[in-house]
């Protein structure tokens, strides 16, 4: 197979994190966010251990339910960095912040909460090699599910400020004591897809070859 490396490096390099543009009045049908997940979990996992779990939520009591324990989580640390980032004058990072503090305040109203889960739960003092292997064997299959939502019209955020009260999460969801919830992510129609790449810096200025 031969891959189209424009269509595939344009996915890839205009994969946002989506909040002011996401669609809250356009409901996102189940069958679209199982197509995404089917190909989510092609993801790899350490020891091939498959623990990947996932919680979808489109309940409207359930979503105002997360969206109350995030904003709990997130309002004073977003709304303080929010006043920073626009004292800085770095134009990027005050429109992240921004962004981030619009998505608190109508995360309710996103049609999909998505809150990838794994399967039981690293000791407490764990080395870092085993919170590699843990998280390492969840995200490859959260960003998979961000661009093939994001290959469908769908964009995501993959957001964690609700962990800061994690146990009344799972509490509300039903969430079993030895599964680890590690995001949530908003998902919904866009409103547009013209969606550009992000500044940064050049890769010479961030990368080592051989020795750091």
């Amino acid at each position: 197979m031969t891959f189209d490396l424009n269509i595939t490096d344009e996915l890839l390099a205009t994969t946002r994190a989506v909040r002011k543009r996401l669609d809250l009045e356009r409901p996102v049908p189940r069958a679209l966010i199982e197509e995404c997940l089917e190909l989510a979990v092609q993801a790899p996992t350490g020891s091939n251990s498959q623990g990947w779990r996932w919680l979808v939520v489109d309940d409207a009591e359930q979503r105002a339910a997360l969206a109350n324990l995030y904003r709990r989580g997130a309002e004073g640390y977003l709304t303080g960095a929010a006043s920073e980032a626009h004292e800085s004058g770095d134009p990027q990072t005050a429109r992240v912040f921004s962004s981030a503090v619009y998505l608190m305040e109508h995360l309710a109203e996103v049609p999909v909460h998505l809150i990838p889960c794994i399967q039981g739960r690293p000791p407490e003092g764990a080395p870092p090699a085993m919170l590699a292997g843990y998280f390492g064997s969840i995200f490859p299959a959260v960003w998979s599910f961000q661009l093939a939502a994001r290959a469908r019209g769908l964009g995501t955020a993959l957001t964690t400020l609700h962990l800061v009260h994690e146990k009344e999460a799972a509490e509300i969801l039903g969430i079993p004591d030895d599964v680890l919830q590690v995001a949530l992510l908003p998902v919904a129609y866009t409103l547009g897809t013209d969606f550009k790449r992000a500044k940064r810096p050049p890769v010479a200025n961030i990368t080592h070859w051989n020795r750091w």
